[in-house]
């Protein structure tokens, strides 16, 4: 007992263990200090919660602050996802997008929460019992209004906006769009570790932005920058097969399920290689669920494929549905542009030209067509350029709960451009009688909600013709007048800057200024949709009617027309 009095009497002892509890009382305040918050966020839209968004989810402490959402947290959330991480006191923001698994990329950003401006207010409010300050700021012409806290003694919030004023418990966007703080509890900790784990490549902040908008949407690439001319020398090779001395370019395309609400769009570019003229184009498809196609007509010549006669005395080549045959399907038709890149030489005051003709289009509706199926996806421009043109094309498939295109069916009627021209398709001449063109057709099932997609341009590059004559296109079903109407394009001086090598009148217009049959230079053409009701299974027939102009000397018109029936069975 002598023994251990003497022990806890011990001077030198007693300081020591002074000194061990100052620094565990030091270690708990620090602990205490670092306090980390997990604050829970609804979104609402004019007053009505989004229930379908899952919460957004902070946590946050004097060092850091990490905004993800529940989802994310639980690992339940759908490719791509993002994590933001917001360092204190620099207010760096570290972005890590989840773009597939296990492939994440991060960026840095140290200034943009430093560039924020605010215009303080005397409002007040309590929010979860905090009394909160209202901050306002622009951002792309969005009010945006900032509630925010100095009771929690740490900055923070759900997004990077307000990172510097206190932390943020509620913003507010245009007064409809609201993002408000549900619930704020002490943590010991968070679960970052679980999910911020792995590989993680870092890319500049442009980088990062174009990986991660890519990773949203499925990008089948078709054609990377190439050739579309005229020349004995165009031969296919392994990827791209060419036909008609090189003015049509083909490739295989195997299409993934496109699912219901998803969206596919057709994007071209295109470029002069030598060709400085206004020239017409298709992106197309060939159907091959009958026994003779298009493909055979490339392979084997065009009067191999099903002849229409309308009595005038011309043959046309593979225009028309038959039993056995069906034509190629437009996806997209365009017209380039005079000379566009190529003769972005030639100088005009206060023209500053573009460099690229971009052509993009919602092909949704041809969805039947292509989900699951391995097509050959091809591109044509009329022209007569050994330079001729330079092309890439992709097809993109975008996730979306878009609902206007329900059709389960595809059905091509006709398609009078002259895709072969430069292999002895003929032009599409058929509308100087007045029998136009005549289809027949048989419906295997009944189609409910019928539409005829109807692509039309008038050609005929002199003052009288139809390109620039307005001509009525009157469309029969089964004998009826159901849609008439006259395509004309009066927008084509929007689009001078494309067009350097287009000729100047002395008018002081440009060549690609006039107004034409539903075209322009530089341009898409869109597709009419014209309602035709409900259709019972059997034998129909469409026609088309164009009051064609007469030819002058060697010149004539020609309409170049495709139409599909888009329906559900």
């Amino acid at each position: 007992m002598m023994l251990t009095k003497s022990y806890l009497c011990d001077k030198p002892l007693l300081n020591m263990l002074t000194r061990v509890l100052l620094s565990l009382f030091t270690v708990l305040f620090c602990l205490n200090h670092a306090q980390t918050y997990e604050i829970q966020y609804i979104s609402s839209y004019n007053g009505k919660v989004l229930t379908e968004q899952s919460p957004t989810l902070v946590w946050a402490n004097e060092k850091e602050n990490f905004i993800l959402n529940n989802k994310i947290r639980e690992q339940e959330s759908d490719y791509p996802f993002e994590i933001t991480k917001v360092e204190k006191p620099s207010n760096t923001i570290i972005s890590y997008a989840f773009l597939k698994q296990n492939e994440i990329i991060s960026t840095s950003d140290v200034e943009s929460v430093g560039k924020q401006t605010f215009e303080f207010t005397d409002e007040t409010k309590k929010i979860l019992g905090y009394t909160c300050k209202k901050a306002v700021t622009k951002i792309n012409s969005n009010t945006i209004e900032v509630w925010y806290t100095n009771d929690l003694k740490i900055k923070g919030g759900p997004s990077t906006i307000g990172q510097n004023l206190g932390f943020v418990l509620e913003i507010e966007r245009n007064k409809n769009s609201v993002i408000t703080a549900t619930s704020i509890k002490k943590v010991k900790k968070n679960d970052i570790e679980t999910l911020l784990k792995g590989s993680i490549n870092s890319t500049d902040q442009l980088g990062y932005k174009d990986l991660l908008w890519k990773s949203r949407f499925t990008t089948l690439k078709v054609f990377e920058n190439e050739t579309i001319n005229f020349s004995d020398e165009s031969k296919s090779d392994e990827n791209i097969k060419r036909f008609a001395n090189g003015t049509i370019i083909l490739k295989k395309i195997k299409f993934p399920k496109i699912s219901e609400g998803e969206l596919i769009f057709a994007e071209l570019k295109q470029q002069s290689n030598g060709d400085a003229y206004d020239r017409t184009g298709t992106v197309f498809f060939i159907p091959q669920d009958k026994s003779q196609s298009f493909f055979d007509g490339l392979e084997k010549g065009v009067k191999t494929l099903p002849v229409y006669d309308n009595g005038n005395g011309k043959q046309y080549y593979g225009i028309t549905t038959t039993e056995n045959y069906n034509p190629a399907i437009e996806m997209m038709r365009f017209f380039t542009a005079f000379g566009i890149n190529k003769f972005n030489h030639i100088q005009l005051k206060d023209k500053n030209w573009q460099a690229v003709s971009p052509y993009r289009q919602d092909i949704t509706e041809l969805k039947p067509a292509l989900s699951e199926k391995e097509l050959w996806v091809g591109t044509f421009i009329g022209n007569y350029d050994k330079g001729g043109h330079k092309v890439s094309l992709e097809i993109t498939i975008h996730k979306s709960d878009q609902t206007v295109n329900k059709n389960n069916a595809v059905i091509p009627l006709f398609n009078t451009l002259n895709i072969m021209e430069m292999a002895g398709q003929d032009y599409s001449t058929m509308f100087d009688q007045d029998k136009g063109l005549f289809v027949e057709f048989i419906l295997k099932k009944d189609l409910r909600n019928v539409q005829l997609k109807y692509i039309t341009t008038g050609h005929g590059g002199w003052e009288n013709g139809d390109e620039f004559v307005p001509k009525a296109n009157s469309i029969f079903l089964d004998g009826k007048m159901i849609y008439s109407f006259v395509p004309w394009r009066s927008d084509c001086g929007s689009y001078r800057l494309y067009n350097p090598a287009s000729g100047n009148f002395p008018d002081g217009l440009s060549s690609s200024d006039l107004s034409r049959s539903n075209w322009c230079p530089g341009t898409v053409t869109n597709p009419n949709f014209i309602p035709l009701g409900d259709l019972k299974a059997g034998k129909h027939t469409i026609q088309v009617k164009i009051p064609q102009g007469l030819p002058e000397g060697t010149s004539f018109s020609s309409w170049n027309v495709s139409g599909v029936l888009l329906g559900s069975e």
